[in-house]
């Protein structure tokens, strides 16, 4: 395993990213919703730098089962709790992958007609993509690599490290 991304990057990332987003979400009361599991380190971070009112949610989705890779079809596995209708809703993911499960769940959401929805990412890993998804707040663009660290994970380990790391073969 060998460090990509060090913790006083994503610190800096997050700030940035927080200051994009209340330029945008500042008089809007935005539902900042988290897709669990992976988003849920990023957003408290996130969060904690946005100064206004908002609400977080989670959704749980899930691709991956057991493995490295996505099984491509997704599953909701904790739906919302509040609704979106009329809302702004800011989704936060920790990676944007193949793009088959945030496209899936924009789309979700669309159907229950908020007032809008954009995306946060804080990595993106472009040359995966299989479906088109527009990143409105990115972190980072990553190589092609299993990453784990800061929410990220790998059967459940590693959640807990710091920093971004490639997980080697």
């Amino acid at each position: 395993m060998h460090r990509l991304v060090p913790r006083a990057e994503i610190a800096s990332a997050v700030k940035r990213l927080a200051g994009e987003i209340a330029g945008d979400y500042r008089d809007k009361e935005p539902l900042l919703l988290g897709i669990l599991k992976g988003s849920f380190v990023f957003l408290a971070d996130l969060v904690r730098e946005l100064d206004f009112p908002l609400e977080v949610e989670f959704i749980r989705l899930s691709s991956y089962g057991s493995g490295r890779r996505s099984s491509g079809h997704v599953r909701v596995v904790q739906g919302l709790r509040t609704s979106v209708r009329g809302r702004h809703v800011l989704v936060v993911e920790d990676i944007i992958d193949t793009g088959i499960t945030v496209a899936f769940l924009l789309d979700y959401l669309r159907k229950k007609k908020p007032a809008s929805v954009r995306l946060c990412a804080l990595t993106d890993k472009p040359s995966r993509r299989q479906v088109p998804v527009k990143i409105d707040y990115l972190g980072f663009s990553v190589p092609d690599r299993f990453l784990v660290g800061y929410g990220l994970d790998c059967d459940e380990k590693y959640r807990n490290l710091p920093d971004i790391h490639v997980l080697e073969d």
